[in-house]
């Protein structure tokens, strides 16, 4: 994080300067898609963002990222260690955690629901035990704090133009589609780690199951009706991303372009798994560089647009008169 975007954000602590740096560099090496799409945030705005997912991230490690051989018990007390922390930093304002810091600090600058925080954890506890969903319902109970919650954190950072709880449920909605897509993409490394995301009642649609699902992995051949299950989820994905759009004009203005730019850049992945004809189970599928780029540079335009405008507005603001004496 340059020292430009942590002085714009009012940012001047050298210890929470440090936590800010981490959570940024966790963003930049996990979240490519995120990280790049931030970068079309005002300064001032990206070290919450960043805080944000940096934080989710730490959990996530926890979860999947642990060595294998790690039993679930010692998982479960690393996040609820990581838990106790939250707790004390969101009561305080300040923690010595290297990103609960950030977070901490993020979530009192912005005022976010501490709420969003802890249904979040309870998704990530919920990753130590439960590895496949019966339906799409069970899915999305997970997804609320796994992913839901996630637009609702980041929406008071965004600002908006409408009250929030008009943008909310469509902050909440891209989330989800953000998740649903990493699930297609990854759903071969998932179930490496003996986790189906796919809901079983959308896959037994079809005639596929978890079995077959396996059987896709080892022999690196896709299956019809795996394919046409894959189908099935990739339309309902794509609804999905229909519906959080509509929040996107309810946004600050100069946050738009970054929002705009994340969406489209993760429904092309959606677009490179239709081109792949679904073959997602033996190897992940990734948006070339260049067609990033290209969506990248059509949001730097949209970004200068909006900045544009939000300076004339503010030159064109009637001021107060000066009183005058004599």
């Amino acid at each position: 994080m340059t020292a430009r975007e942590l002085d714009s954000a009012g940012i001047t602590d050298p210890a929470l300067r440090a936590a800010y740096l981490r959570c940024r560099q966790l963003n930049a090496r996990h979240g490519r898609t995120y990280f790049l799409a931030t970068r079309l945030l005002t300064p001032d705005r990206r070290p919450a963002v960043h805080a944000l997912y940096g934080f989710a991230r730490w959990a996530d490690d926890i979860v999947d990222d642990l060595a294998p051989e790690t039993p679930p018990a010692a998982r479960d007390r690393a996040l609820r260690r990581l838990e106790r922390h939250l707790d004390q930093g969101l009561s305080t304002g300040r923690s010595e955690h290297p990103v609960v810091a950030a977070l901490a600090d993020t979530a009192a600058r912005h005022r976010i629901d501490h709420r969003h925080f802890a249904a979040f954890m309870a998704s990530m506890r919920m990753d130590l035990t439960v590895t496949d969903y019966a339906t799409f319902a069970d899915l999305h109970t997970y997804m609320y704090g796994s992913a839901a919650v996630i637009g609702l954190q980041v929406l008071p950072v965004l600002g908006t133009t409408s009250p929030q709880a008009e943008a909310a449920p469509h902050a909440a909605a891209l989330g989800v589609a953000f998740q649903l897509t990493n699930f297609l993409r990854d759903v071969g490394e998932d179930l490496d780690r003996d986790r189906v995301y796919l809901p079983a009642d959308r896959l037994a649609a079809h005639g596929a199951d978890r079995a077959l699902l396996r059987w896709c992995r080892n022999t690196g051949r896709t299956d019809r009706r795996v394919r046409e299950a894959l189908r099935d989820l990739v339309q309902a994905n794509r609804r999905v991303y229909r519906y959080a759009a509509l929040g996107i004009p309810m946004l600050d203005p100069v946050s738009r372009p970054c929002v705009a730019t994340a969406l489209a850049l993760y429904r092309r992945i959606l677009d490179e798994i239709e081109g792949a004809d679904y073959a997602v189970l033996h190897r992940r599928v990734t948006v070339a560089g260049h067609r990033r780029a290209a969506t990248a540079l059509g949001g730097l335009g949209r970004v200068a647009l909006a900045r544009c405008r939000a300076r004339t507005a503010a030159a064109l603001r009637p001021r107060p008169l000066r009183e005058t004496t004599g």
